[in-house]
C-alpha cells in the first residue's frame, strides 16, 4: 500500500500526448505535441464509445488539467489551494495564479524552454537566474517586480536558442523580455485572461473543498 501511495504522488513521467488525449484539451506546459489527429481518448473502442461522466469525474478531469499542465505533485497542489483558501480574492483565481508564480512556469513563458519540464530541468541544473541570484528550485514563487535571466554561460545553448525562435505561447501581458540580453521581468501579477489552458477553476475548488 504504501509503494501504491508514493507512485500516486510521484510527478508524471509517462506518455505526454496520451494524457491529453486522457484529458481533453491542449496542454502547452505538457507538451508542444497536438491531438488533432486522434481527438478522442488513448483505448480500444474510445472513438465510438459513450460516456456517462458523472460530476465527481467532472471536477477530477479539471484537477488533472491543472496538475499535469503545471507539471506539481498532488502535495505540491493540496498546500497552493490551502493558500488560496486563505486569500480574500476568489480561490480558484488564486490557485490558478499560484501556479503561473512558480518559476518553471515563468521561465517557460518567457520562451526559454519548450515546456514546463524542459524549463524545470533548465532550473534545476543552474541555467536562471532571479534578480541576478542562482536559483535552482522550480517551485520559487516569483513576485511583480523580480529578473529572471539566463547566466551568460548558457544563453547559447541550443535548447535555449531553438525555443526563443518557436516559443510554444506567446509573450503573456504580465511579463517581459529582453531579447538581447535575455532577462525577463514580472510586470504584475497574472490574471485569469493569461491562463494557457481551458480549465473551470470553480470545479477544482468544489474537487478539494472536503478534502482540505
Amino acid at each position: 500500500m504504501l509503494r501504491i501511495s508514493v507512485l500516486r504522488m510521484s510527478r508524471y513521467t509517462g506518455p505526454r500526448l496520451r494524457r491529453v488525449r486522457q484529458l481533453g484539451v491542449p496542454l502547452a506546459g505538457l507538451t508542444r505535441k497536438s491531438a488533432q489527429r486522434h481527438p478522442y481518448p488513448p483505448g480500444q473502442g474510445a472513438r465510438t464509445r459513450r460516456f456517462r461522466i458523472s460530476e465527481y469525474k467532472k471536477r477530477l478531469t479539471e484537477k488533472q488539467r491543472v496538475r499535469y499542465n503545471y507539471g506539481v505533485h498532488e502535495r505540491q497542489l493540496r498546500v497552493l489551494m490551502a493558500q488560496a483558501k486563505n486569500s480574500r480574492e476568489p480561490t480558484g483565481l488564486v490557485l490558478l495564479r499560484l501556479l503561473e508564480q512558480r518559476l518553471d512556469n515563468i521561465v517557460f513563458r518567457l520562451g526559454f524552454a519548450p515546456t514546463i519540464p524542459a524549463a524545470r530541468q533548465l532550473v534545476s541544473h543552474g541555467h536562471v537566474l532571479v534578480d541576478q541570484k542562482y536559483v535552482d528550485i522550480a517551485s520559487y514563487r516569483v513576485h511583480p517586480g523580480q529578473n529572471i535571466s539566463i547566466r551568460d554561460k548558457s544563453k547559447q545553448l541550443d535548447c535555449i536558442q531553438a525555443s526563443l525562435e518557436q516559443p510554444s505561447l506567446r509573450m503573456p501581458p504580465f511579463l517581459s523580455l529582453d531579447t538581447t540580453s535575455l532577462e525577463g521581468c514580472m510586470e504584475f501579477l497574472p490574471t485569469r485572461d493569461d491562463i494557457p489552458i481551458q480549465v473551470d477553476e470553480q470545479l477544482i475548488v468544489e474537487y478539494y473543498a472536503q478534502r482540505l
